[in-house]
């Protein structure tokens, strides 16, 4: 819960530093025109680059082949779209880095890695299942 905090203070507070840094160096006007490029050029990319995962995704299912790859890079994009709609610099970086087909599937492989199919969600089989509840006898 703490990082998701951090997070969420931190990120508004680097972006707001960055676009004033930028806005004190090219202007107020030309740093907004700027954050409406990136948010305008990213949101074509994504929809591009989203319409291509669309398209293997279908692809995948006409071929009865579950597309759990596609469907993560789809996520992916979602993130990615997400980061560059918001304003400001470092989260349209993120955002970008995340648009580069081999980074973001690099991303994928390395979530595998950490977190092994199959696992993601489900509890432990060692552990023992306690179910609670109330109880009342009734003779």
């Amino acid at each position: 819960m703490l990082p998701v905090l951090i997070i969420f203070v931190c990120t508004p507070l680097i972006e707001l530093y960055f676009l004033i840094q930028v806005g004190d160096v090219i202007g107020a006007l030309p740093t907004i025109a700027l954050s409406l490029f990136t948010a305008a050029l990213g949101g074509y990319l994504v929809r591009m680059q989203g319409i291509a995962v669309l398209m293997r995704v279908r692809d995948l299912l006409d071929r009865n082949q579950m597309p759990a790859l596609e469907l993560l890079d789809g996520a992916v994009l979602l993130l990615c779209g997400f980061a560059l709609l918001l304003p400001g610099f470092v989260t349209d970086a993120l955002g970008f880095l995340l648009l580069v087909p081999p980074l973001r599937h690099a991303l994928i492989r390395r979530y595998f890695q950490v977190v092994p199919a199959g696992h993601a969600g489900h509890p432990r089989h060692d552990e023992p299942r306690v179910i609670e509840g109330d109880y009342r006898r009734e003779d």
